[in-house]
């Protein structure tokens, strides 16, 4: 039998039906909603961790391209995290090309904020560390949500090695985006990047704040001390 196979058998051994509603729910299904027509079978992301561990040193590219192309959002997700695991693997034979390449062609499949976040940084923003990052800016400019946030996103990867650039220029290519999952993203990264150096940050903030959508801000100045926090708001 198929890994893909397996693995489905065993997520739906697993699955609970009740909390499937509350993740339809959650994952926003409704029509016209960022996740609509999605389907969940109710598998806790715990469960689907440990199945991808369990799997995912025999399973091939077929398998992980199946599960990514199911219906079911949980399939997708534990393909996401089986993909990461066989990135990193990989990388230490350094045979971890052929799984960006599947990333990049799949970016339509790693298509919910949880999907992008348990996998951009792991794996398209560590293979672009040293390398050209042109295709970020590119996936900033698509017309595809997921692509958006798989640009800002990959960049934790970087900020987590100081460097903040990308995340900054990406942040300014997004900085009018009409969804707040990107505000939201974008946050995050400045965020996270102004733990590293609070300075720029800072300094980016006194030329954007005003202009920044108001989540944006709230997610960039989350730990900011009060006072500056409340200077920031009252630009925007």
């Amino acid at each position: 039998m198929q890994i893909s196979s397996l693995v489905k058998n065993e997520l739906r051994a697993l699955s609970i039906p009740n909390k499937s509603v509350a993740m339809q729910r959650f994952f926003k299904t409704g029509k016209g909603e960022y996740g609509e027509g999605d389907l969940f079978i109710g598998v806790s992301v715990p469960n689907q961790r440990l199945i991808a561990k369990a799997y995912y040193n025999d399973a091939t590219q077929k398998d992980i391209e199946d599960l990514l192309d199911s219906e079911f959002h949980e399939e997708r997700l534990t393909s996401v995290f089986i993909l990461v695991l066989k990135y990193k693997s990989d990388k230490k034979i350094n045979g971890h090309k052929k799984w960006v390449d599947l990333y990049l062609k799949k970016t339509h499949r790693i298509n919910n904020w949880d999907l992008v976040d348990s996998s951009a940084h792991f794996i398209l923003g560590d293979w672009l560390l040293e390398r050209d990052r042109s295709i970020l800016l590119s996936l900033a400019k698509s017309n595809l949500l997921w692509e958006n946030r798989i640009s800002i996103v990959s960049t934790l990867q970087f900020i987590r090695n100081n460097d903040i650039k990308d995340a900054i220029l990406i942040t300014q290519k997004l900085m009018y985006h009409p969804h707040d999952l990107i505000h939201k993203a974008c946050g995050w990264m400045l965020r996270e990047a102004w733990q590293k150096q609070p300075d720029a940050i800072e300094s980016f903030l006194d030329h954007f704040a005003s202009k920044m959508p108001r989540t944006m801000l709230r997610y960039t100045i989350e730990k900011l001390d009060e006072d500056t926090r409340q200077y920031y708001l009252k630009l925007s």
